[in-house]
């Protein structure tokens, strides 16, 4: 008799920690989002097999979202330690149009050392757009979203001038493979994006390294107490979040084989910095999940899916997009949850309309 209590102890305590974990409600938002579009269309969730490679919608969400994931696992970063970076859609915009230049003026654009070099050429002036960025921050203690806003503002100008105002087209078979080509049946672009999730996840998880970044951004006085130079590691972030945004420029332009200086990554920072917080990830700073990032970069990927996929109007996708991400949030949030509860719970009063008011207090 004694067995049972003790094992529906085990079982609500259970339940109660898989209703606490963070990645519970984005992985719940993501299945239902995508049970909505099987309802749609029956065939959503099929994939097929045409010439090697894997096509369908699930494989489309995870190609055109492997750039939205790398700019988001920058940014995760960035706000775990209290910070916020605006400047990556303009070096997602940067750094296609200088792959783009260079390929377009190369002797032999289609040889794999003209790509390399390109590809070189971009991830070296996103280190410095990075480290521009941490030293505004780090060096001289501006604000990042003023530091950073510079940058969005100046760069997406700078790759303006890069492409001359017009659309870059090149013709580069190993250059097409980083965005539009496939690998063991995959997109490239998924597995490029899933082995630097998992690297970051390796080296943040494994090493001191994560939790020096927590400790920055949950408590900056208190890690400047115990030694930790902050400075180096605002520095670092803000460097990996512009790598972040280079690699997946490179997929973007990769992808249409082209550089649009006005319009790629245009608002993607918006896109990222909603997967962080639909993640789970606090603006305050502090404690960050990976994995939470992650499945948030999916959820919008898949927002965008849906749209079409409903025939909603493009003049409304936007607020579509907003409802969904309010209702995504006020989900996650345990205070919001905690009073829903206590409206449902709350036991109703059955004291006497004649008691005193000691009498309301007892029964109180």
């Amino acid at each position: 008799m004694t067995i049972q209590p003790a094992q529906s102890g085990t079982a609500a305590g259970t339940g109660r920690r898989l209703v606490r974990h963070r990645l519970l409600w984005p992985a719940a938002t993501l299945l239902v989002l995508l049970l909505g579009n099987l309802a749609f269309h029956h065939d959503f969730f099929s994939v097929r097999v045409r010439d090697g490679h894997l096509y369908g919608s699930l494989v489309d969400i995870l190609r055109f979202g492997a750039p939205l994931v790398l700019v988001a696992l920058g940014m995760t970063l960035v706000i775990a330690t209290r910070g916020i970076d605006l400047s990556v859609g303009s070096t997602v915009a940067i750094a296609g149009a200088l792959a783009c230049g260079h390929l377009s003026t190369a002797a032999h654009p289609g040889s794999v050392a003209t790509m390399l070099t390109a590809v070189a050429l971009a991830l070296g002036v996103a280190l410095v757009l990075g480290l521009a960025n941490g030293f505004l921050v780090s060096g001289l203690g501006v604000q990042p979203i003023v530091a950073t806003l510079i940058l969005m503002v100046a760069g997406r100008g700078v790759a303006q001038l890069i492409t001359d105002g017009q659309i870059i087209t090149v013709t580069s078979a190993p250059y097409k493979m980083i965005g539009g080509g496939y690998w063991l049946a995959l997109p490239f672009a998924v597995l490029l994006a899933a082995v630097l999730v998992a690297l970051t996840a390796f080296v943040t998880r494994r090493s001191a390294l994560g939790m020096l970044i927590e400790a920055v951004g949950g408590n900056p006085a208190a890690s400047r107490l115990v030694g930790i130079r902050a400075g180096g590691l605002l520095a670092l972030v803000y460097v990996f979040s512009a790598l972040c945004a280079a690699v997946a420029g490179l997929m973007i332009s990769s992808n249409v084989s082209s550089a649009d200086g006005n319009n790629a990554g245009l608002w993607i920072e918006l896109d990222a910095i909603l997967a962080v917080v639909v993640g789970g990830t606090a603006l305050t700073g502090g404690r960050f999940s990976l994995g939470g990032t992650v499945l948030g970069a999916l959820i919008i990927q898949t927002l965008s899916t849906t749209v079409y996929t409903l025939g909603v109007p493009p003049e409304t996708t936007l607020v579509f997009k907003a409802f969904v991400v309010i209702a995504v949030c006020l989900v996650q949030s345990p205070a919001f949850r905690a009073k829903v509860m206590r409206r449902r719970g709350a036991p109703r009063s059955h004291t006497p309309a004649g008691a005193t008011p000691q009498q309301q207090e007892v029964r109180a």
